[in-house]
């Protein structure tokens, strides 16, 4: 199947667009690099209905070194006391991206996309960023990309590739 990768960019807070405020019974908490059962629990809860895989390959000694970089930063979306996403962010010499972003199924829908997506942007921003980017797919939630557009951010390119996994709909 073809997939369509698309390429955004916020060029400066100022084409941010604010989402909703997370609900009072959430919060954001960052992790700490030494966390790698975690960050693997949120990666594959996340992930796997939109084809995540390339971290779950990772020994650990790969993953704990990635995580313990100073240029990276992971953040957990809390509801009570469950998990209900997360986001990673990349710090890059003039940037930031927003390398993985995304909700647990079950809270998908309750408006939290778009609170989350605020919280990640601030963070990139305090991050040092300049411009912050990210990129999503047609094998993503079909939120995804109406919530980055909507959030400010404009599409800089898109690419075509071929992908032997079934479309997200296919496998529900």
């Amino acid at each position: 199947m073809e997939v369509v990768r698309t390429y955004l960019e916020l060029a400066s807070p100022a084409a941010f667009r604010r989402g909703a405020p997370l609900p009072s019974n959430a919060r954001v908490v960052r992790h700490d690099g030494r966390q790698l059962a975690e960050y693997r629990r949120l990666y594959r809860e996340v992930g796997a209905q939109w084809h995540w895989r390339d971290r779950l390959a990772w020994s650990d000694d790969t993953l704990a070194a990635h995580l313990a970089s100073p240029n990276i930063a992971v953040f957990e979306l809390r509801v009570d006391d469950e998990s209900a996403g997360f986001f990673e962010l990349r710090r890059g010499a003039i940037d930031v991206e927003i390398a993985y972003f995304g909700l647990i199924p079950r809270f998908i829908g309750r408006g939290l996309g778009g609170a989350l997506l605020t919280v990640a942007v601030d963070e990139a921003w305090a991050f040092g960023a300049k411009r912050v980017w990210l990129h999503t797919c047609t094998l993503d939630s079909p939120h995804a990309l109406p919530n980055y557009k909507a959030r400010g951010f404009v599409p800089l390119r898109t690419e075509h590739y071929d992908s032997e996994w079934p479309t997200p709909a296919a496998t529900a």
